[in-house]
C-alpha cells in the first residue's frame, strides 16, 4: 500500500448477530481503514458499489469519508439490519440525485433507493433485468433488458426505458428502444440510450435510441457501431458513446455524436470499459481481450473532448499500473482531479480501489468487495 498506509480501525473480529428486527440473521459489521488525507470541500465522501458475482447475492456498498479519511467496507447490512437479502444480486449502477442514493441491482430486478447520507433504505422500484439509471427533473429513467438473463438470442426481447417519479417511486411510463439497452444520458431535452444487443450474439444491436423527454417517445435511432455500452455528454454539445465491438475482428472504440444534428462526427481508436468526463477531459480505462496474441490489452486514456484528440493512453505515470490486474471502473474527483480506478482482479475475489493524483502518481489503495464498479460522490 502507498500513501498513509493501512491502519485498521475495525475492532469487531466476529460477526454481530442482530436480534429483533432481523431474527436469527447474521450481519457482518462494516470494516474501516484509514487511507489518504482528510479533505474539507464541497464533496464529503463517495459510495462505491461492488457488483458481486452473478447468482451469489453479493452486491455490497462501501463508503469513503473525506472528512475523516476513512474507508468503510460493506456498510449496507449494518445500516439496514431488517432487510433479509441485503443489497441483492449484481450491483450494476449507482447515482445520487435529490438527496437519495439509487443502486440498480440487475439480477434482483430492482432499483434500491436509500438516503444519500445514511444509506438507510427508503424503498425499491421493481424493474426486470434493470441496467442503468439517469435523471431529469422529477423523474428517474432506467434501462431494462425486459426479459430474463439469457444468451439465447431466440428469447431476447426488445428493451425499454422505464420512467418513475422520484417522489413516489411509482413507474408511470415505459418507452421501447432497441435490444438490451445499457447506459443512457440526458442532453438537449433528449434521452440517449445505447442499445447493445448483448444477447443477440453475433448479431449485436448498433444503435442509439433518441427519446424526446417531453413526450417520452422514441424519435429516431442513430446507427453507431456494434454492442454499444457507455454514454456521456460533454459541455460542447457532444455525446460520447463506447462500443464493445464483437471481441474478435471488430475492436472496442469510442464515438462522438453531435447532439444538435444527432450525427456521428468522430471516432477514436481507443478501447473503453469505463469512462468519466470532468471539464474538457474524458478519462477511460479498458481491459480488452486480444484473440490474436491471446492476452488482455489494458489502457488508461485521456481524451480532450474539445479537440477530440487522444492525449495519452496511460495516465498512470509511476509504473504502478502493473499492480492492476483488471481495470474495471473509473471516477474523477471534479475538484482535486484525483482519479479512482477499480480493479476487478479475477472477478471472484475481493477487488481493489486505487487513488491516483492528477499527476498520475498512486496515493493510496484499499481492498473492496467483489468486482468494484460504480462510484458516486456525496455533496455537502
Amino acid at each position: 500500500m502507498s500513501g498513509s498506509g493501512l491502519l485498521s480501525l475495525s475492532i469487531a473480529v466476529f460477526c454481530l448477530t442482530i436480534v429483533g428486527c432481523r431474527k436469527d440473521v447474521v450481519v457482518f459489521p462494516s470494516e474501516q481503514e484509514q487511507h489518504g488525507e482528510k479533505q474539507i470541500n464541497e464533496i464529503i465522501g463517495f459510495y462505491l458499489l461492488n457488483e458481486g458475482n452473478m447468482g451469489s447475492n453479493k452486491a455490497t456498498l462501501d463508503y469513503y469519508d473525506y472528512t475523516k479519511a476513512v474507508y468503510s467496507r460493506n456498510i449496507y447490512a449494518e445500516a439496514n439490519p431488517d432487510v433479509p437479502k441485503e443489497l441483492g444480486d449484481v450491483g450494476n449502477d449507482l447515482k445520487i440525485y435529490g438527496g437519495r442514493l439509487y443502486a440498480v441491482i440487475n439480477c434482483s430486478n430492482k432499483v434500491e433507493v436509500m438516503d444519500a447520507r445514511t444509506a438507510k433504505r427508503i424503498g425499491q422500484v421493481d424493474i426486470p433485468n434493470c441496467r442503468y439509471i439517469t435523471f431529469d427533473g422529477q423523474y428517474a429513467y432506467v434501462t431494462s433488458y425486459a426479459g430474463p438473463v439469457s444468451l439465447d438470442a431466440s428469447h431476447a426481447q426488445i428493451g425499454y426505458v422505464a420512467r418513475f417519479d422520484t417522489a413516489t417511486l411509482q413507474i408511470d411510463a415505459q418507452c421501447l428502444v432497441g435490444y438490451q439497452p445499457d447506459e443512457l444520458a440526458v442532453a438537449d431535452g433528449k434521452l440517449y440510450v445505447a442499445n447493445s444487443g448483448g444477447y443477440m450474439v453475433p448479431d449485436y444491436d448498433s444503435t442509439v435510441s433518441v427519446i424526446d423527454i417531453a413526450s417520452f417517445k422514441e424519435m429516431k435511432r442513430i446507427t453507431v457501431a456494434k454492442n454499444l455500452w457507455r454514454v456521456r455528454p460533454d459541455s460542447f454539445g457532444q455525446l460520447w458513446v463506447s462500443s464493445r465491438g464483437d471481441y474478435y475482428g471488430t475492436p472496442s472504440k469510442l464515438y462522438c455524436i453531435d447532439t444538435k444534428t444527432d450525427k456521428v462526427i468522430d471516432s477514436l481508436d481507443i478501447a473503453v470499459s469505463a469512462l468519466d468526463i470532468v471539464g474538457d477531459s474524458l478519462y477511460a480505462c479498458a481491459t480488452t481481450w486480444d484473440y490474436i496474441n491471446y492476452k488482455d490489452v489494458v489502457s488508461y486514456a485521456i481524451v480532450d473532448v474539445r479537440t477530440r484528440e487522444v492525449l495519452t493512453t496511460n495516465f498512470i505515470t509511476d509504473g504502478t499500473e502493473t499492480q492492476i490486474q483488471k481495470p474495471y471502473g473509473i471516477k474523477v474527483h471534479p475538484l482535486t482531479r484525483d482519479v479512482y480506478v477499480t480493479d476487478a482482479k479475477n472477478y471472484v475475489t475481493p477487488g481493489m480501489l486505487h487513488c491516483y493524483g492528477a499527476d498520475g502518481v498512486l496515493k493510496w489503495s484499499v481492498q473492496t468487495g467483489d468486482i468494484p464498479a460504480q462510484i458516486s460522490f456525496v455533496l455537502r
